[in-house]
């Protein structure tokens, strides 16, 4: 061997050895739990991590996984018989029972994803109660959705790509109600400037940690009155949205 080739060589192992130890450095500076890991499994009861999006959105190709988390949850919930057809198929939809705190979606027919109730439940216990009893003093009895699966595009076009809504990952809330009676609507109180303005972009916030795209009205009109949520797949290394 050439002496400059190993000279190179030997640059590049030194570099290769820097890198290595400025990696180690930054890990042992961030301290990332084992939410933060992107090869440990899901678990409903550690905090939200660099990792957790990822996560749910990976149950989207395993049904039986999910399905025991949600068991293993506690939410009283029953799966539905797989339904739709192509781009619309849905094999893993799930109807929560009313009248139950961990997970009280309305109306009551509505029926998300395994992988989306995943998403809701974390969302509900680590972001809107704690929110919601700080800025509001109050729990959330119900949140107010317009539905998950509807078999359309993006936007009801009649060409492009398929919503999420297709294959029932995606939800759409439009308010709270409070167990004081108190109601929160994402078209009224969204702009308000108030306590209730501030809860609804400190949840939106929170979503947008767990979820492939989180969409509010400051995204667009056509967002006015809702808050979109989804588990789009774009890879281990994907991009999330978040307005």
């Amino acid at each position: 061997m050439r002496i400059p080739n190993i000279i190179g060589l030997a640059r590049r192992l030194i570099w290769l050895a820097i890198v290595a130890f400025a990696l180690l450095v930054l890990f042992a500076w961030l301290k990332p739990g084992r939410e933060d890991m992107p090869w440990t499994p899901l678990s409903l009861s550690e905090p939200i991590g660099m990792s957790t999006g990822r996560k749910i959105v990976a149950l989207t190709d395993d049904r039986d996984q999910c399905l025991a988390l949600l068991e293993g949850s506690g939410l009283d919930f029953t799966p539905s018989e797989p339904f739709g057809a192509d781009q619309c198929r849905v094999e893993d939809a799930v109807r929560a029972s009313s009248g139950q705190p961990l997970l009280p979606l309305a109306p009551a027919s509505v029926a998300p994803s395994c992988p989306m109730a995943i998403g809701l439940l974390i969302w509900q216990a680590q972001v809107v109660q704690p929110q919601a009893q700080e800025i509001l003093g109050s729990r959330v009895s119900r949140i107010e959705t317009f539905g998950s699966y509807s078999c359309r595009r993006m936007y009801g076009r009649s060409e492009g790509a398929w919503s999420e809504h297709s294959t029932a990952d995606a939800l759409d809330v439009s308010g709270f109600v409070l167990e004081d009676g108190k109601r929160i609507s994402v078209l009224n109180d969204w702009f308000g400037g108030d306590d209730k303005a501030l809860f609804l972009k400190r949840v939106r916030d929170g979503a947008c940690e767990l979820f492939s795209t989180t969409l509010s009205p400051d995204y667009n009109a056509a967002h006015a009155d809702h808050f979109h949520f989804d588990l789009a797949n774009r890879g281990a290394m994907g991009w999330s949205a978040c307005r």
